[in-house]
């Protein structure tokens, strides 16, 4: 049994019709009948509310329409993994690269023609996708901010529902025009990248998104170095006179003490310890003058 044929199951049996469900899960009519004829695949549970709302309405156990949406995606996604990625929509390419620093625009319109669609522009796209997803996915219960997002694109609450699910559900295989235009034209003011450090900094509309700058590092980091115990500190460890009554947080932050071209004796960290523990080093805060009445 798939999403379609278990919530069609329960309608008949609850004498309900598509239009009872729509108004419950506060979509389209036209998206519930997507779902039910399988012309829309069942979104990502982790992404949506819709399920919730659908199994409270249906009287379904919670999660069982979640974990059946979940395997057969799965499934779905088995039977994709190996197509070759499609390119973007021309328009969707031209977005991304209108969004780009005027600086940086150049050298990312070289690079993207160079391999189309390939790692580079996957990346951005992705990440550019990964921030608005983020907001919308915040925003799905905020019903003046889906207005707000309906007005600019000429849509009804219920239109801008079923948008937003629909873009929640996208990734950059699959991301269509009206994703685009919809959410990421006005929801992304500008992105920038370093293409030496792929730190990528994106610039939000504030209007529509808190927190208006996200940004990310893609550096490549040294891998650390396994950490070497100093053998004072186990013999400081040993010796109970010295460490009898260090506390677990004492004992880890010893533990990090790392030195570079001489070795310390256990009498060291005793001495560390006590440095720790004396008021004077750590003063407490200055209490916070009351305010005036009035």
């Amino acid at each position: 049994m798939d999403v379609s044929l278990l919530i069609r199951h329960r309608l008949n049996e609850l004498a309900l019709d598509q239009k009872d469900l729509a108004a419950a899960a506060q979509v389209t009519e036209s998206y519930i009948s997507q779902l039910l004829t399988r012309k829309k695949a069942p979104p990502a549970p982790g992404r949506t509310d819709l399920y919730d709302r659908m199994s409270e309405f249906l009287k379904l156990p919670a999660g069982e329409l979640s974990k059946l949406a979940d395997f057969q995606r799965q499934e779905d996604l088995k039977k994709r993994v190996t197509e070759p990625p499609r390119p973007l929509f021309k328009e969707c390419r031209e977005l991304v690269l209108r969004k780009c620093e005027p600086e940086k625009r150049k050298e990312v319109r070289r690079i993207f023609e160079k391999e189309p669609f390939g790692e580079f522009e996957r990346l951005i796209t992705q990440k550019l996708l990964d921030v608005a997803q983020g907001v919308a996915k915040e925003e799905l219960r905020n019903e003046e901010w889906l207005r707000l997002m309906g007005e600019l694109s000429g849509r009804s609450y219920e239109q801008m529902r079923v948008a937003t699910l629909e873009f929640l559900d996208t990734d950059v295989f699959n991301v269509s025009l009206e994703n685009c235009v919809s959410f990421l034209d006005p929801m992304i003011d500008s992105w920038d990248i370093d293409v030496k450090t792929f730190g990528i900094e994106v610039v939000l509309n504030n209007r529509l998104a808190p927190g208006s700058v996200k940004r990310f590092e893609f550096a490549e980091q040294e891998p650390q170095r396994a950490f070497a115990i100093e053998p004072a500190f186990e013999q400081f460890l040993r010796d109970k006179s010295m460490s009898g009554d260090a506390t677990e947080d004492e004992i880890e932050f010893l533990k990090t003490l790392k030195f570079k071209d001489r070795r310390p004796a256990p009498l060291y960290y005793y001495r560390e310890l006590q440095n720790l523990r004396d008021p004077l080093h750590f003063p407490a805060p200055l209490p916070t003058e009351p305010r005036a009445a009035g």
